[in-house]
């Protein structure tokens, strides 16, 4: 894949101009005003049903089939989950999954069962490849809600999961690419909530094409795509290797199945933001953040941000809402709003958060929603099955689309913004 240079810069900048310019100027009342005017209802009640992140749609069917035959809710999650855990080639969760900054595959995952009314969990896991399976067997076969790190590994093991190298070559290079470049560039802080964090300057991020900002970063990307043909990627995949060096991405799944007879049940695993520091744990282990399910109300997952999330346990709360009469829609919009709140609606740092909410209640309505319409130009989305399997655009709090962070001087040029 080639990268037209000079041009492409060019045109970057300039739709950074257009966009983020005046954008910003519109921001504030896109706040206020997307805040209040989302009427919408929600996906119309119907069971049984799933619904999931979009990077679990190739797996619904089987697990439809499986639900609508009598299986178990949790089960049903469990098998599309578990779908992107054994894919080397998806990134964000399980074998394949984009390492720490020590170059180790750290796992978390956590899951309610909403008949039995139990949770499982478990962070910070290494060389156990289908972890939301391990927080099941940490709800059946324990005392705890939630293992940790060696010992949950160990419990892993001993429950009969065996033991493998999580790190596949292709993560492996892109990891050494990023490695490369960022020696000292990294999650270090601050990060956002820090009150002496400031945005990068517009100047920076907006100069001319012919600028020397412009002509560095052509540059820089020259020379990663480059070091990565040295390093043995693939042609094809080294734009993505060079965006998962400037942007370290961050993925998960979450999923939530409803029978029938109005049982429900919820899961979420993710490998956590690439390159995080070693035993950093985001929201997905967490219950009631990454994932809450309440068998009288329904079920919700998330995500996005993960400190964000765990800041507001957005998916407990969601649930409440909707125990407290929100519908799924207004229950999921009225979080979003809390994590804007805690940044008292400063886009200035609210263009660098981002979240995704899949809530579904026990009569079968659902929602997705999200802070931004998406991020680097493509739209969050959520999986559905409840007969007809297929995907939705979320919801969003916010008009436009989130930025990428670790901030970036300029806007990514198309190439890098392609999945």
């Amino acid at each position: 894949m080639s990268i037209s240079r000079r041009g492409f810069l060019g045109s970057a900048i300039a739709a950074s101009l257009a966009t983020g310019l005046n954008a910003q100027d519109k921001l504030q009342d896109n706040a206020k005003d997307n805040a209040t005017r989302r009427a919408e209802p929600s996906g119309s009640g119907k069971r049984p049903i799933i619904i999931c992140a979009n990077n679990g749609v190739n797996y619904l069917d089987d697990a439809f089939a499986f639900l609508k035959s009598g299986g178990d809710t949790l089960d049903t999650a469990l098998r599309v989950v578990k779908g992107p855990e054994d894919d080397p080639n998806d990134d964000s969760v399980g074998l394949g999954g984009l390492p720490n900054e020590e170059g180790v595959v750290e796992l978390d995952a956590c899951c309610m069962h909403g008949p039995s009314r139990r949770a499982g969990s478990v962070g910070g896991v290494r060389n156990i490849k289908n972890v939301s399976g391990v927080s099941k067997a940490v709800m059946e076969h324990t005392g705890h809600v939630m293992l940790v790190g060696e010992g949950a590994e160990r419990f892993a093991v001993a429950m009969g999961f065996p033991r493998e190298n999580l790190l596949t070559e292709r993560s492996r290079k892109v990891w050494l690419l990023w490695k490369e470049y960022h020696s000292t560039d990294d999650w270090w802080g601050p990060g956002l909530a820090d009150p002496h964090w400031k945005p990068p300057s517009p100047s920076a991020r907006l100069s001319p094409a012919t600028s020397p900002q412009a002509e560095l970063w052509e540059q820089t990307i020259q020379r990663l795509e480059q070091r990565a043909a040295e390093l043995g990627i693939e042609p094809e995949f080294r734009m993505a290797a060079v965006r998962r060096v400037l942007v370290p991405p961050a993925g998960t799944i979450h999923c939530s199945a409803l029978n029938e007879q109005g049982e429900i049940s919820g899961s979420t695993t993710t490998s956590g933001l690439a390159y995080k520091l070693p035993g950093r744990c985001g929201d997905s282990p967490i219950i009631g953040a990454g994932c809450y399910t309440d068998q009288d109300v329904g079920s919700a997952g998330a995500t996005g941000s993960g400190e964000e999330n765990i800041k507001v346990a957005g998916a407990h709360t969601i649930v409440e809402n909707m125990r407290h009469g929100m519908s799924p829609l207004e229950a999921g919009l009225d979080v979003l709003k809390r994590i804007a709140r805690n940044y008292n609606n400063d886009m200035s740092k609210l263009k660098f958060v981002d979240m995704t909410y899949y809530i579904l209640r026990k009569d079968g309505a659902y929602a997705g929603v999200s802070l931004w319409e998406g991020n680097a130009n493509k739209q969050h989305k959520i999986a559905v099955h409840d007969g007809t399997k297929r995907s939705e655009t979320t919801v969003s709090l916010f008009q436009g689309f989130s930025h990428d962070f670790p901030q970036f001087p300029v806007e990514l040029p198309k190439e890098l913004r392609k999945e």
